[in-house]
């Protein structure tokens, strides 16, 4: 079920034709203190810590903002279809570096093919072709990868472990890069597990309350949420709603959990960040994305929150409860 999607072929087409009119003589005259764009899918309010751990990076490479760097943002909210004019019109500034958090990257590389770009992202760069290898990203690109597509069937397992039901769903940004990927790798879990999965796509807010409304419809048993800018902005929405529909969850990020949800499992996204920042400066010290491996985060944790587990009538399994790195009470 699809829910005013926009396919991923249909975006990465979108970006390619605008970035066939997007200016490329207006970068001629670098400014005396250099200028990063940066542009990400969701709101600095949602970022903030992340936006922090970047500025933490910028720092150990020796640059702060407004003193010997300046950083113009772009930020589009969760909307998506907003993603090639913000680039456009970074673009037409002069810029020594482009920071793209996850779908941005796409946007980028699309329109900006002589400006050194680093990207933040939970999917393989390599796969996306953002990078020819990890190690040797060639171009114009580097950046940071952490887990989060190749965590999606342990989330799956995790959840099918405390509540294990025989119909789950999974909810899928259709726009990210790693929507469609994903719903293959969990479809092919779920029938390991003898499990009957429904992938449902929402890609703006307004879908939530339908999403939900279909989910009780088909009598779903569990969420697996997958991990976009726009459900990481409403993260306390969707656990609020998965508290008042009953609907045992799990999400990538610990804001979930601490926001009410069952449970989440991914990577902390401080250091990715950071490094980021790190790699920006190197970058604006001379050193070629090229040059510069992608660096692959790889730490996990496991957040259980009590409360909700026992509002949703669920005893949780001390072999599952051992392996928490916390548990909310």
């Amino acid at each position: 079920m699809q829910f005013g999607q926009l396919k991923r072929r249909e975006f990465i087409t979108l970006l390619s034709s605008a970035a066939a009119a997007w200016p490329l003589a207006v970068r001629a005259q670098q400014p005396a203190r250099p200028v990063v764009g940066f542009l990400c899918s969701a709101t600095p309010e949602a970022y903030a810590s992340r936006l922090t751990a970047f500025h933490k990076g910028l720092g150990e490479a020796g640059f702060t903002e407004n003193r010997n760097v300046a950083i113009e943002y772009r930020w589009a909210q969760g909307n998506y279809d907003l993603l090639p004019a913000m680039m456009a019109d970074l673009v037409r500034r002069p810029l020594n570096v482009i920071v793209a958090i996850t779908t941005p990257a796409l946007a980028a590389k699309a329109a900006a093919t002589d400006i050194p770009i680093i990207f933040e992202m939970g999917t393989d760069p390599v796969e996306l072709g953002l990078v020819a290898s990890l190690n040797r990203p060639g171009g114009n690109l580097t950046g940071v990868s952490l887990l989060n597509v190749e965590l999606g069937s342990k989330r799956l397992e995790l959840l099918h472990e405390l509540v294990p039901l025989a119909r789950m769903a999974l909810l899928v940004n259709p726009s990210n890069a790693n929507a469609e990927v994903l719903s293959q790798e969990l479809q092919a879990s779920a029938r390991t597990l003898g499990v009957e999965m429904h992938v449902l796509h929402a890609n703006n807010e307004r879908d939530f309350d339908s999403i939900f409304a279909t989910l009780a419809q088909l009598r779903v048993g569990a969420l697996v949420i997958g991990s976009d800018p726009l459900y990481n902005v409403h993260i306390e929405q969707l656990a609020a709603l998965t508290l008042r529909h009953g609907l045992p969850a799990i999400y990538q990020y610990r804001e979930f959990a601490d926001a009410g949800g069952l449970m989440s499992y991914g990577g902390n996204l401080s250091d990715p960040f950071r490094q980021a920042g790190v790699y920006t400066g190197r970058v604006l010290k001379g050193e070629k994305p090229a040059d510069l491996p992608v660096v692959q985060s790889t730490k996990v944790e496991l957040i259980i929150n009590l409360k909700t587990a026992s509002a949703l009538g669920l005893t949780v399994p001390l072999s599952l409860l051992g392996r928490a790195d916390e548990a909310i009470e």
